[in-house]
């Protein structure tokens, strides 16, 4: 029952995450998913950035957190597999709801001139979230390999883990990049793709477990 409740709360999690930021670049004529960033799409003063916020991107964020928590009392006492998973629960999950009661100025200006404390505490909590869940993967990676039938999300974690901490490198590396957008679509991509392959991970062990 717990490895279900951690699979749909991530799966639930991700589709969410998803919708929204459809949503999002729908609501605003002209924008773009390559060159301009997901906080853009609910920042302050978009049409409707705040249903998004509280309706999709905060639930969301919820489900994320509760998967982690879930998902932590399946690997038991191992170290590594519960400060990865509480990590990801934290940083990505709870961060996400952080960042949408605290959404970023109209436009995002990356600039930062006379930013608003909103604006303030969406960015840090966005640099700790990509700073801490690209590394969480990898650890979780290496822990992985001990668990019931492990490979696969063991692989799936380092390359996961890899592709969003390269990509995190390039954004930070030129934030007015025309391809931004893209880049912080493939850390997303990464890290929402491995919330999915865990979520079926807990529910292939749950089906073995009943067999």
């Amino acid at each position: 029952m717990k490895n279900s409740k951690a699979s749909a709360f991530g799966i639930l999690g991700v589709v969410l995450f998803i919708i929204a930021t459809i949503l999002g670049g729908l609501q605003i004529p002209g924008y773009s998913h390559t060159s301009q960033l997901i906080s853009e799409s609910y920042a302050i003063g978009t049409p409707y950035g705040v249903l998004l916020r509280f309706f999709l991107f905060i639930p969301s964020g919820i489900f994320i957190f509760l998967f982690g928590i879930f998902a932590i009392k399946q690997v038991g006492n191992s170290s590594l597999g519960v400060l990865g998973l509480l990590c990801v629960s934290l940083f990505y999950g709870l961060g996400t709801v952080v960042v949408s009661l605290f959404p970023c100025d109209e436009g995002c200006g990356k600039e930062l001139i006379d930013p608003s404390i909103s604006q303030v505490i969406h960015n840090l909590t966005g640099l700790l979230t990509y700073l801490t869940v690209p590394l969480s993967l990898i650890l979780i990676g290496v822990d992985s390999k001990k668990w019931i039938r492990g490979k696969n999300i063991s692989i799936s974690s380092f390359i996961c883990g890899s592709i969003s901490i390269i990509f995190v490198g390039v954004l930070s590396g030129d934030l007015h990049s025309n391809h931004a957008g893209l880049y912080q679509r493939i850390v997303e991509g990464s890290i929402l793709t491995w919330i999915i392959l865990c979520s079926v991970y807990f529910i292939r062990q749950q089906r073995s477990i009943k067999i």
